[in-house]
């Protein structure tokens, strides 16, 4: 029951991480062909910078507030929740005021001078996600993953409404009619109306979690504040260096570039082809958001065996992750359109990018063991680990093979954490997984992936019925297989 709970979770909840996911991929085309490559680059390297400022204003209280409300010392989980948002609602105001009255230098910092209003509108949306992230924490406590998914849904149609509205209708009513939108629209502004529409969106979210904000009796602990950051700010660091993992190549790359003249040209064009294998990073993120509160609330169970569904999990994942990746390589000739033919020049690093990512799902899978012993500094370890093989990889190979060297320092770097996570694991938290079987998974997946290589005519017609069925013969495989095993 409970692994059929988890996959009826992961689905809801991937509602909205891969419908938005995917709508916010579609458009990658407009910015690709509205943008020139270098300012497609600048929106990659903000972004970057964007995603570690996020982990370190959330600072690991989402996965602290699922411990604590699950934990036999704290009865009271209104507390646990309450105290949490308040933490963050301090944290999160003190940077917005930070960010915005400095937002001209750090605009000088980021080579944008020109534009100080990109930062403190990414200051603004990012301050307000931090906050809203408890709010969201709290509807998957409380098992309200429809409500979750329509906030994040309505989150993102803003986001993309706002954005098509500035970026492609405010042109054509600007040369046909200016006087409509003079007073609000600035047709040099360019990629700041990217950021314009995410702080818009962000700010409309958190008037729509106004109930979750007010849904406990505000009951604020000191000492449980405390053991929480305890608990937590090893979390924080695996965060960062989580994050760095997927950002650092992007934020060092106009650093290490061996043409600098061209860099966030590059930039731009590796940023591109990472939002084609964003399947794989949809799927992890939807599985995520099922899976930390799957794993507290089934180590509360008592009768059974606990293991079991661990090994379930990380079995089927693996199995479904293998699949997404088959079918983005076996249609990548059609799935490549949604971006730019001119940044066709960097779909190599598609497959290296997501087993990549999917390296990064299995070590989610593995790190439940230090979470449900409290020994989160293992995780900071491993991240820390992974952090160092990227950084020691771009820095060595980046000015000699440009952002190839990125996609494979991240690969490296996950698959390292992995192993690391599985090996002190096993004797830390035993769990035996089916390493025999997963390797078989694996292996024959890789087995397909080159036999359509081999296959491959160079005729769509021809290529896509023959890859079509490659995919079902591994689904198929699969079936029989594991039906086999339960008979």
């Amino acid at each position: 029951m409970g692994i059929k709970s988890l996959f009826k979770d992961t689905a809801i909840y991937g509602l909205s991480s891969i419908v938005g996911r995917f709508l916010n991929w579609c458009l990658v085309p407009m910015y690709t062909y509205c943008f020139a490559e270098a300012q497609y680059g600048i929106v990659t390297n903000i972004y970057a910078y964007v995603a570690v400022v996020l982990i370190i204003l959330t600072y690991g209280m989402e996965t602290g507030f699922f411990r604590f409300a699950n934990h036999e010392r704290w009865t009271n989980p209104g507390q646990v929740y309450t105290t949490a948002l308040s933490s963050l609602g301090v944290s999160s105001m003190i940077f917005i005021i930070a960010g915005c009255l400095l937002s001209p230098e750090i605009a000088r910092w980021l080579d944008c001078a020109d534009n100080p209003s990109f930062i403190w509108m990414m200051v603004i949306a990012v301050g307000v996600d931090a906050y809203t992230s408890m709010p969201f924490a709290y509807l998957r406590y409380k098992k309200r993953p429809i409500r979750f998914a329509t906030l994040k849904l309505l989150n993102i149609a803003i986001n993309i409404g706002l954005n098509l509205f500035f970026i492609l209708l405010c042109p054509v009513i600007w040369r046909t009619s200016p006087e409509w939108i003079a007073w609000f629209y600035r047709p040099d502004f360019g990629i700041g109306y990217i950021f314009l529409a995410n702080m818009i969106s962000s700010l409309v979210v958190l008037m729509l979690v106004i109930p979750e904000i007010l849904a406990e009796t505000y009951s604020y602990s000191g000492k449980l504040l405390r053991e929480m950051l305890r608990y937590s700010y090893p979390l924080l660091i695996l965060g960062i260096a989580g994050v760095m993992n997927q950002t650092i190549d992007k934020i060092l790359y106009p650093l290490l570039a061996p043409d600098k003249a061209v860099a966030m040209d590059e930039l731009g064009v590796y940023g591109a082809n990472y939002k084609v294998a964003i399947v794989m990073v949809m799927f992890i993120q939807a599985f995520r958001f099922a899976y930390e509160p799957f794993i507290f609330a089934q180590n509360k169970e008592k009768g059974e065996d606990k293991t079991h569904a661990y090994r379930e999990a990380m079995k089927w994942f693996v199995i479904f992750g293998l699949f997404i990746f088959l079918g983005v390589m076996y249609f990548l000739p059609v799935i490549k359109y949604f971006i730019s033919p001119k940044y066709f020049s960097g779909l190599r690093v598609v497959p290296i990018v997501m087993l990549g990512e999917l390296f990064f799902g299995i070590f989610f899978n593995l790190s439940l063991w230090y979470k449900l012993t409290d020994k989160t500094i293992w995780g900071t370890w491993f991240s820390l680990t992974g952090l160092a093989v990227t950084i020691i990889l771009n820095f060595a190979f980046v000015p000699i093979y440009g952002y190839m060297a990125c996609a494979w320092a991240a690969f490296c770097s996950y698959g390292v954490m992995m192993v690391a996570s599985y090996v002190i694991g096993r004797k830390n938290y035993p769990i035996n997984y089916n390493i025999g079987c997963l390797s078989i998974y694996f292996i024959g997946a890789m087995a397909l992936w080159g036999l359509s290589t081999l296959l491959t005519t160079g005729n769509n017609l021809i290529d896509f019925p023959v890859r079509a069925l490659l995919l079902c013969l591994y689904a198929g495989a699969t079936y029989m297989f594991e039906i086999r095993k339960r008979g």
